[in-house]
């Protein structure tokens, strides 16, 4: 695969890798690739990390056509990078897609075009414990037109950030909320498939969760303000009657 690369004119200037959080640091360059019912996948690029141009009418902002995929490169000890299966990424992405009627985007392609943008990005790649560089493959449709129908046009992506622990608790463990209303996956449905609908369904119930945890933990300290309450009334009521 033929990959030109536009040089960006001022490098951004790396974030204190103690400190990096997840998902706030964006690195310098991208990938993007085009799809077109005509000529099939064309144009892959490494290009300075900027926004992206949509018209109104764009597919994927009224249809939700759109998939993404998630890996991480890895420093070592002795300072070399690694990837962890990058492949089946790519296979799980080629299903996300045929589940949302979106093109195929070869394996082989994936993975060359991970590497490609690592290697570009080697310096991003974080050395400090429990960090590494993320990487986000997405695919959305970009045709111009509204009605329901498999688009005629689509750009494959891959952007990248150095990151941390994705929970600010790290290892540690995570208190969780077993949700039994709010569905997220069905037989017959699109639960299985990496796409942002699946994401943004789950939302309602992780602020659920965080509430019934501010609850909690509002109960717990009234409960405890009124055992203090209580314990100094009878201290003061032994007192008095002394």
């Amino acid at each position: 695969m033929d990959i030109r690369f536009e040089k960006r004119d001022v490098l951004k200037e790396k974030p204190d890798q103690k400190h990096l959080g997840f998902g706030k640091y964006m690195t310098d360059y991208m990938f993007v690739m085009d799809w077109t019912k005509e000529d099939g996948w064309k144009d892959a690029r490494i290009v300075p990390h900027a926004p992206i141009t949509l018209e109104p009418s764009c597919v994927t902002l009224h249809y939700a056509q759109e998939t993404f995929e998630g890996l991480k490169a890895y420093r070592t000890a002795e300072g070399k990078i690694q990837l962890f299966r990058p492949e089946m990424n790519a296979k799980r992405m080629i299903n996300s897609n045929a589940r949302l009627c979106m093109p195929e985007f070869p394996v082989d392609m994936f993975v060359e075009a991970v590497k490609a943008l690592v290697k570009v990005e080697e310096e991003w790649v974080p050395s400090e414990p429990e960090t590494s560089l993320y990487i986000r493959p997405f695919m959305f449709a970009t045709e111009a037109a509204l009605g329901v129908h498999m688009a005629s046009a689509y750009k494959f992506m891959i952007i990248c950030c150095p990151v941390g622990a994705y929970y600010a608790e790290g290892i540690n463990p995570v208190k969780i909320l077993v949700e039994d209303e709010l569905v997220r996956a069905v037989k017959g449905g699109t639960g299985f498939t990496k796409c942002g609908g699946n994401y943004a369904g789950s939302i309602l119930g992780q602020v659920k969760a965080e509430k019934m945890v501010v609850m909690r933990f509002t109960l717990w300290e009234l409960s405890a303000a009124m055992k203090r309450q209580y314990m100094y009334l009878r201290i003061r009521q032994k007192v008095l009657l002394n």
